[in-house]
């Protein structure tokens, strides 16, 4: 069983890890200036795609960084610098902006593609841990990712330096994202696989129950008929509808047992006696999210779906949501 009480050695060399990068963070925020700024403006005006470099673990976390510029509102891709020089340079083109990454700012395959860029006119961006390095120097804007040490005990392995670039790139793709007035759907348009896209991008229509699944008796019915209803669906309510169409309310397995509470011979109970009036429903152009904050205020498990009319047009039960992976 793992040690709860002593602070262990394993434990010690991990503090002193956290502490260091949280401090290499820190730093960061003093080394701000109007390079980042001019980063963003160059990636803002960018027509083409924003092309990430690096080469090891800087690689790595270029990767990273594509990855989120991408997916919020910048579109972007990884280049590996040694395959640019062996022809991968031909995905980047005039319209791109190149952000590369090197912490000494001289790694050879990165400096490697500056002549090229330069004949191309492509605006780049550098993140080194070294501003008068030869990458920052040629780059339209740098960005200072130095760090006082590594969290490697022999200031060797890449750690703090790559903690540092790696949250210097979030911190430009958050800037752009809210530059360009990102919203959560659009977010969510990036990543319809994931939990987030479903909650944001379903809507109701497109996880109701309609057409011969859709529970309904007229205004009027026995409660027999309404009962009936509702086992047949299996819904745990039906929709009762008014001689004109529209929803006059619901009849639910919770109205069944205050029925039951309130009357003793339910053979001559009409619907309409016992109903719910209104019933709780919902468009089914709203988000299938919406379905579920007024399932959870209500405290029920299913909703009537009403056109513009107040006309019913389907049902929704929880277990769609959950099925869909909403909740």
């Amino acid at each position: 069983m793992p040690a709860t009480t002593a602070t262990t050695p394993f434990r010690q060399s991990a503090l002193r890890t956290l502490n260091i990068e949280q401090a290499a963070i820190a730093g960061l925020a003093a080394k701000l200036d109007a390079h980042f700024d001019h980063a963003c403006e160059l990636i803002l005006d960018c027509q083409g795609r924003v092309v990430v470099t690096g080469m090891g673990k800087s690689g790595h976390i270029a990767g990273k960084i594509a990855a989120t510029l991408a997916s919020t509102g910048s579109p972007a891709f990884f280049v590996h610098p040694g395959e640019a020089s062996h022809g991968d340079l031909g995905m980047i083109t005039r319209s791109d902006v190149v952000i590369a990454l090197s912490n000494s700012g001289e790694t050879a395959e990165v400096t490697a593609l500056l002549p090229l860029l330069k004949r191309l006119g492509t605006p780049l961006i550098s993140m080194t841990g070294r501003p008068t390095s030869t990458l920052a120097q040629h780059a339209n804007a740098h960005l200072n990712s130095s760090v006082d040490r590594e969290a490697c005990p022999l200031d060797l392995a890449p750690t703090s330096s790559t903690t540092a670039a790696l949250a210097l790139g979030d911190a430009l793709a958050v800037a752009l994202l809210e530059a360009r007035g990102f919203t959560a759907e659009d977010f969510a348009l990036s990543h319809p696989g994931g939990s987030l896209g479903r909650r944001l991008l379903l809507r109701v229509r497109d996880l109701m129950h309609e057409g011969d699944r859709l529970p309904q008796v007229p205004l009027g019915s026995p409660l027999r008929d309404a009962l009936l209803e509702i086992t047949r669906q299996g819904l745990g309510f039906t929709c009762v509808v008014a001689p004109d169409g529209q929803l006059a309310g619901v009849y639910t397995d919770g109205d069944l047992r205050r029925t039951l509470d309130s009357v003793h011979d339910l053979r001559d109970v009409r619907v309409d006696e016992v109903m719910t009036r209104p019933g709780k429903r919902i468009s089914p152009d709203l988000l299938a999210a919406e379905a579920v904050r007024i399932m959870e205020d209500n405290r029920i498990t299913a909703l009537a779906v009403v056109d513009e009319q107040q006309r019913p047009v389907g049902a929704l039960h929880m277990h769609d949501l959950l099925a869909s992976g909403v909740i």
